[in-house]
């Protein structure tokens, strides 16, 4: 093993789960939710003319692009008021999204591996997304939680990594970041000082993204979190102590 890992900070969308079946469920369950309870706003916010309302909505407020909540209330509230709608929906809008939004599917390999490493390493969780890890009934598997909302900033600012590294209680060099995304996650990850692992999934079609960073390249690449999990177990075993030899009586 080339470096030790004392602990592990995770991404969740598309580290644990791929998020455009999630985004597509949201914006069917959220139409369909005001069809029933505001028709004006669905009529005039269609899916495809919410997406680009929400899109409008984070171009034009980046003091909010670590708080995709927040981001996602302010959207249903322009829908609202534009459309004649109830302000008064937000609340309720809002959260027959956030259900949605934690109703995932799971990558074949990702619970099983999530247990593994669990048992092994301390985990964090680091997102800029909202999923509530409690709700999704994952929560014992990790040590801390840390989310851009609550932190005030998004990866990859080196911060939102240094605060992870101060919740494990480890260095940031004893820290192995696993994620993704290559500018969010592993460049974010090594310029804050953590090592990184790039978790580089095979799309529909077979095919697996190249690296294309030059300066910065990812600590492990690996196609799975059972990869990861397995390389663990390796090192681990690697650097474990040898037996102690026989005493030998005369």
């Amino acid at each position: 093993m080339g470096f030790a890992v004392r602990a592990i900070t995770l991404d969740l969308d598309d580290t644990l789960w791929p998020f455009p079946p999630v985004a597509a469920r949201i914006e069917r369950v959220l139409d369909d939710w005001l069809r029933a309870h505001s028709p004006a706003t669905a009529a005039m916010f269609p899916v495809a003319a919410m997406r680009a309302l929400r899109e409008r909505t984070w171009a034009e407020n980046p003091q909010f692009a670590h708080d995709m909540s927040a981001l996602r209330r302010l959207t249903l509230e322009h829908a609202l008021r534009e459309s004649g709608g109830d302000l008064g929906l937000v609340d309720a809008a809002y959260e027959a999204f956030y259900a949605a939004r934690h109703e995932v599917d799971y990558y074949p390999d990702a619970l099983d591996a999530l247990a593994r490493i669990s048992a092994r390493l301390p985990i964090a969780s680091l997102s800029n997304g909202n999923a509530d890890l409690a709700r999704m009934g994952l929560a014992h598997h990790f040590s801390a939680f840390v989310h851009s909302r609550e932190h005030g900033a998004a990866k990859p600012e080196a911060s939102i990594f240094l605060a992870a590294c101060e919740r494990l209680g480890c260095a940031p060099g004893e820290v192995l970041h696993v994620g993704d995304h290559p500018e969010a996650d592993v460049v974010g990850a090594a310029r804050a000082g953590l090592r990184s692992c790039w978790i580089n999934r095979a799309d529909e079609r077979g095919v697996r993204a190249q690296w294309r960073h030059d300066e910065i390249t990812p600590d492990l690449h690996f196609d799975s979190l059972t990869a990861l999990a397995d390389w663990l177990d390796a090192a681990a075993d690697a650097t474990s102590p040898s037996d102690q030899p026989r005493t030998q009586h005369a």
